[in-house]
């Protein structure tokens, strides 16, 4: 069983590439960084059977125990994607739920090997709708999430009862709760009639249920809630509840800029070497037909001949 490598124990033109491995198991959807580092420093990870220690560099083929989990390193995604979906009420926002509950990842469909797996950014509670991120790209990922980048999200909230200004005020002032300090950095006022209003809020953390339970905290209930934007994305008003879109390269690239995330030059080489074979298909198909096309022509021919030949025995037989 081979050993895995720490800093000092990489030759400097090895040939093979390594990383660190809570930099490869965050680009694999286990976590963000943060959160492999304390599962490092709690003891909870082993690659190649030892325990993993922080430094430690892992390549493609290492096994990982991540907890009860196991892993295999794969080397970087092919192709970097990411999915908006406008998740309604009801679904939940895990890989699966022991109550048979739908989930997110059951709605958007998986990944092929080459291309890693989904990995949420941010969560929303299962009353709750609105605008859910996806990438295969575990940086992209912690960039979104991570509390240093101080990231905007934007809600639309449905409040019943009477909101005074002594609220607003004190929402933007922040509230102490269990979990720390909180508050709105701005409320908008949407309109409404009656006992419901609608406030626009954006904030920059992403703590459990901390739109609501600010809200709740002012004796208010939140009798609806909608994500409408993330970062520089905003929930496209025509993409309905259930239903996803893919960001085309040019938007991906505006998000790693939005995230101060660098683009990695060699991935417009393997777009491009994508986009070339892509059209060399298209072509060849345009020229000679595709191989589905040119089995249904045979299989016609072939039933036109026989279709032929029993009337032209029936036509003897007359």
């Amino acid at each position: 069983m081979s050993e895995h490598k720490t800093q000092q124990d990489l030759p400097e033109n090895t040939g093979q590439s390594s990383e660190r491995v809570q930099k490869a198991l965050a680009r694999m959807g286990f976590g963000s960084r943060r959160e492999i580092e304390r599962l490092i420093g709690e003891g909870k990870i082993r690659i190649n059977g030892q325990l993993a220690k922080p430094g430690d560099h892992v390549s493609a083929g290492d096994k990982v125990n991540i907890g009860n989990r196991r892993a295999v390193i794969t080397s970087d995604v092919r192709r970097i994607r990411v999915l908006l979906y406008h998740k309604p009420e009801g679904e939940i926002c895990t890989q699966k739920d022991e109550e048979g509950r739908r989930t997110v990842f059951q709605s958007i469909g998986k990944l092929g090997n080459e291309q890693g797996r989904w990995i949420s950014v941010g969560r929303l509670d299962i009353n709750s709708s609105g605008l859910l991120l996806f990438t295969n790209y575990g940086d992209l990922a912690n960039h979104l999430m991570h509390p240093s980048s101080e990231i905007e999200r934007e809600y639309a909230v449905r409040v019943n009862g009477e909101v005074t200004r002594e609220i607003l005020k004190n929402l933007l002032a922040g509230v102490e709760l269990e979990d720390g300090f909180l508050k709105f950095d701005q409320i908008i006022d949407a309109g409404g009639q009656g006992a419901n209003h609608w406030y626009h809020v954006i904030l920059k953390e992403g703590k459990n249920r901390e739109v609501r339970r600010l809200w709740q905290s002012q004796d208010l209930r939140v009798s609806r809630l909608t994500r409408v934007r993330y970062g520089n994305l905003v929930l496209p008003r025509d993409l309905k509840a259930g239903k996803k879109i893919e960001l085309s390269l040019d938007q991906i690239k505006e998000l790693f800029d939005f995230v101060k995330l660098d683009w990695p030059e060699s991935r417009d080489l393997e777009a491009n070497k994508r986009s070339h074979q892509a059209k060399k298909r298209s072509i060849k198909n345009q020229m000679f037909g595709s191989k589905q096309k040119a089995a249904a022509k045979t299989k016609n021919t072939k039933t036109s001949r026989s279709t032929r030949g029993r009337s032209s025995t029936t036509t003897k037989k007359s």
